[in-house]
């Protein structure tokens, strides 16, 4: 158990990193990384809702979707309602880190803006949910993977955050600055993660 738990977490935070490896929340990743402090807020309020979310739709896969429901002499599985139900746990979990944030940091919910509402239809927080119903984890084992893939998200962005306002202040040729620039620095820093592949 203790290996499976260290492997999850070299896993999901280096090797198999969502945006670096997998690509999966790519939007945020972009949007959200111009600034450090936002990218801050924004690597909390994915930790929160990505761990949350594992260990919810995990508990619900396990004990409602996955068991099949007699009706008479019909048989029903549940599991086709997946992605339904994940997608609703999602979006409410994302409704209550809008409102906490809005209550405890007004400047944070002004800065991340349209992008923490956009958390519920980020593909990495569905895709957390969906790989650990694939891998036939456990809830224990689930909450850890959403966790651990949630720090990697996290580290990710910071890092990328912090490489573009390094940037701000670089002398860059006038054809690849702005956007140009951050996808070349993105895309070294996907070939540096490539290095990991293998630990685990």
């Amino acid at each position: 158990m203790a290996d499976n738990i260290l492997a999850i977490t070299i896993g999901a935070i280096l090797v198999n990193n969502f945006v670096l490896s997998k690509f999966l929340g790519i939007c945020p990743f972009l949007g959200v990384s111009k600034k450090l402090e936002t990218a801050l807020g924004m690597s909390g309020a994915v930790i929160f809702v990505m761990t949350l979310a594992s260990l919810v739709t995990s508990t619900i896969y396990k004990y409602v979707l996955s068991r099949d429901l007699v009706i008479g002499d019909t048989t029903i599985n549940l599991s086709f309602l997946k992605i339904l139900v994940f997608i609703v746990v999602i979006a409410s979990l994302v409704q209550l880190v809008e409102i906490i944030l809005q209550k405890i940091s007004p400047p944070l919910y002004q800065a991340l803006g349209i992008f923490l509402p956009l958390i519920t239809t980020n593909c990495a927080v569905l895709g957390a949910a969906e790989l650990n119903v694939q891998a036939g984890r456990g809830v224990i084992e689930s909450t850890v993977f959403g966790f651990c893939s949630a720090l990697g998200f996290s580290l990710a962005l910071v890092l990328f955050a912090s490489l573009r306002e390094k940037l701000d202040l670089a002398k860059v040729p006038v054809p690849l600055q702005g956007t140009a620039i951050g996808l070349i620095t993105a895309g070294i820093l996907a070939m540096v993660f490539m290095g990991f592949s293998g630990l685990v």
